[in-house]
């Protein structure tokens, strides 16, 4: 991945290795999505020919941590578009785990990241498939980098009201991390994106830089959301 991230991220259709992109912490990854506002990811023009379905994003959150004495957790997000697994195939079952990568990470195993390959949870990785819900379907590509920051809150508060790993593995990796008060109108773009990035336990508010006030309330936000 480039150290300058383009306004327009495109996914292939089939064999090819997942897209990633790597932050210092899990609230660092949101605060960068939420600001590149210009930025979006979408199908490759190849990918919209190969298929009439909407396509749709298959998202795979990774800690990582190297060499295992290291404290610090770096948090890495993985991408493909989403492929509907072959009905003849095995344990077909297996592929909707969230310890399991999607099927779409699988067509290319040749090429897999070594990331990718260490381990569901390691002493060097955790690894979480996230599923599609009532509530948070898989997101419907282009999706814009800071409706993909909401996808994952969301997500992270699903896991949190269902008491999947992801809850955990944030709490785990993050511990300074948490959410904060439900005291916004959701519906409030500020609201929204203090959701979204959270805050530091035991941090004081005078503590908090004014850059920090004011990018919690000037941050774009585009309303079409994820699905």
């Amino acid at each position: 991945m480039p150290s300058t991230l383009p306004s327009i991220i495109t996914l292939p259709h089939g064999r090819c290795p997942p897209l990633h992109i790597m932050a210092p912490t899990w609230r660092h990854l949101l605060k960068l999505m939420a600001r590149l506002a210009g930025t979006r990811v979408e199908p490759t023009v190849e990918a919209l020919a190969q298929t009439k379905d909407v396509l749709r994003l298959r998202v795979v959150v990774q800690f990582t941590r190297n060499p295992p004495e290291r404290q610090e957790w770096c948090t890495v997000l993985w991408f493909t578009v989403d492929h509907p697994v072959p009905p003849d195939l095995p344990a077909t079952a297996a592929f909707s785990s969230t310890d399991t990568l999607p099927f779409s990470y699988t067509t290319n195993l040749t090429h897999m990241n070594a990331l990718l390959r260490s381990g569901v949870d390691t002493a060097t990785s955790k690894l979480y498939t996230i599923p599609a819900t009532a509530t948070v379907p898989y997101p419907t590509l282009p999706i814009s980098f800071p409706n993909l920051a909401l996808y994952l809150q969301a997500a992270l508060d699903e896991a949190r009201r269902t008491d999947k790993r992801l809850a955990r593995m944030v709490d785990t990796c993050f511990p300074t991390y948490t959410e904060p008060p439900e005291v916004e109108q959701q519906g409030k773009v500020g609201g929204l994106f203090r959701k979204a990035l959270g805050k530091r336990k035991n941090k004081p508010q005078q503590a908090r830089t004014a850059n920090e006030d004011t990018y919690d309330l000037v941050t774009p936000f585009m309303s079409d959301e994820w699905g």
